[in-house]
């Protein structure tokens, strides 16, 4: 197997719910047979509806998502300021926040929010991780001074 991601794929409850929130964030995606794909840099993100997700898995459906479910996608910016307004964003799209703006225990700058379907989102600027100009992220080499 490659060591890449090419799809992250969401379970929601409501498809024209999650797809309004999103593109309220300033995404545009693309809805094909009851699936909605954004282009998320070199990946994909996919909102599906949960059940159609569980069952394409194997999986069995729960009636409620968790709360939390291990997994939290992360976006990361240039600058602080560029946490605070898109933590406005996203709560002014109808997402929760559940970690507001701060300087965290590692020493960078980042905040965390819900979509309406309970995926969790950390809006970050870790200058140690820096973006290139169209948004791509390489991980440092945390062998190397």
């Amino acid at each position: 197997m490659e060591q890449r991601v090419t799809l992250i794929t969401l379970g929601v409850s409501d498809l024209a719910r999650s797809k309004a929130f999103y593109e309220a964030l300033g995404w545009q995606g693309q809805e094909v047979q009851e699936t909605v794909f954004f282009q998320a840099g070199g990946l994909g993100l996919v909102l599906w509806g949960r059940d159609k997700l569980a069952a394409d898995c194997g999986l069995e459906a729960g009636k409620e998502p968790p709360a939390f479910g291990g997994i939290v996608l992360a976006h990361n910016v240039r600058d602080d300021s560029e946490v605070d307004d898109l933590l406005a964003a996203a709560r002014a799209a109808g997402g929760t926040v559940t970690k507001p703006a701060a300087l965290n225990e590692i020493g960078f700058y980042s905040a965390a929010f819900t979509d309406p379907d309970g995926h969790a989102w950390e809006i970050a600027h870790n200058p140690g991780f820096p973006l290139a100009e169209d948004g791509t992220l390489t991980l440092p080499d945390f062998g190397r001074p």
